[in-house]
């Protein structure tokens, strides 16, 4: 589970960097909608890190939720909220893990929003040249590709 979560960090970092390459980030719902993808990825992979329990996991749990203390006014109740308690304990081992298991549902929801965004405003072209005249209509021709992969 864990070198799976690793490799595709590796394909999101390497999607963002050809992002970056070709300028995607000129359109700015698709890539608004992409940052909130990787920090939902995020989030769901550091909940899953706390599961095992162990030391590491406390520790990382305890420092990166502390963080959140931070924020003016509102900082001790979300941390004390996330936790369950007044502490990392099983009360938070209980929510990271209801937070792992609904997080990709609402990541799916956000790819499904990105992929809408993205064939609105069509990919970028690498070449740099104009291409209106070779479009294909979205459906069915793309839509059953990003449906079946």
């Amino acid at each position: 589970h864990a070198t799976g979560a690793s490799f595709f960090f590796i394909c999101i970092y390497a999607h963002i960097g050809r992002g970056l390459y070709y300028g995607s980030y000129l359109y700015k719902e698709t890539w608004n909608i992409g940052m909130v993808l990787l920090l939902l990825v995020m989030m769901t992979a550091f909940v899953g890190y706390v599961l095992p329990w162990g030391q590491m996991s406390f520790w990382g749990a305890t420092v990166i939720t502390n963080l959140l203390s931070g924020v003016p006014y509102v900082g001790g109740a979300m941390v004390e909220w996330i936790w369950g308690g007044f502490s990392v304990d099983d009360a938070t081992l209980t929510r990271f893990f209801a937070f792992h298991f609904l997080f990709p549902f609402v990541i799916a929801g956000a790819t499904i929003l990105h992929l809408l965004f993205l064939h609105e405003n069509g990919s970028n072209n690498p070449a740099g040249i104009n291409s209106d005249g070779d479009k294909i209509s979205f459906h069915p021709y793309f839509s059953y590709k990003d449906l079946l992969g």
